[in-house]
């Protein structure tokens, strides 16, 4: 997906650690070992066509690794 996100994330809040997340053995073979989290946010996006929208974005983060 390609858009920018305008502004700061909000309620970042974690929803899966370590063994909960389904992608962690991707995640181990592709970047390396971490304390893998899956986190989500409230961000303001602006995708190619300029229409400023509100979203939840989910990611993959690891202290040491940064987000995937």
């Amino acid at each position: 997906m390609d858009f920018e996100v305008i502004g700061p994330l909000r309620d970042v809040e974690a929803i899966a650690t370590g063994r909960g997340i389904r992608e962690l053995r991707r995640l181990t073979k592709v970047y390396g070992r971490g304390r893998w989290r899956k986190l989500k946010a409230l961000a303001t996006l602006k995708p190619p066509d300029g229409a400023v929208t509100n979203a939840e974005v989910t990611w993959y983060g690891a202290h040491g690794i940064g987000r995937r």
